[in-house]
């Protein structure tokens, strides 16, 4: 056995809260909501491109989470194209973000949290 690459990673949270997230990751971040299997929990699938890369699901009442810092999870990276097209965007937003470069590379990131408090990395390697 062997990993071949991220499927997807899921977001839990009340249903304002993911209307909230599916919003921010549809309109700031490009992702595109689409099919979605009829679980039975309510919640949004998000694509890049032809791909569920982000499932967003509906928490369970009386289910336990993390208080914040408690967790290890630190951001989601997605691998984009238009790094200026992005940084406007963001200004547009409002969402204030750090830039960093890969040494040795031409990568930059683009680092900033979403309305929830989880990071989101954008990677432009044409930086």
């Amino acid at each position: 056995m062997k990993v071949v690459r991220l499927d997807h990673y899921n977001l839990c949270g009340s249903r304002d809260q993911l209307e909230s997230l599916c919003l921010f990751y549809t309109e700031v971040v490009g992702l595109t909501a689409g099919d979605r299997p009829p679980f039975e929990k309510f919640g949004y699938w998000l694509y890049a491109d032809e791909h569920p890369v982000l499932h967003l699901s509906e928490s369970a009442q009386g289910s336990v989470h993390l208080q914040s810092g408690e967790a290890s999870f630190n951001h989601a990276a997605f691998s984009c194209t238009g790094l200026q097209e992005f940084e406007r965007k963001l200004a547009k937003h409002g969402i204030d973000y750090r830039v960093a470069r890969v040494p040795e590379t031409e990568t930059v990131q683009i680092f900033f949290s979403d309305p929830a408090g989880n990071g989101v990395e954008l990677s432009f390697p044409d930086g």
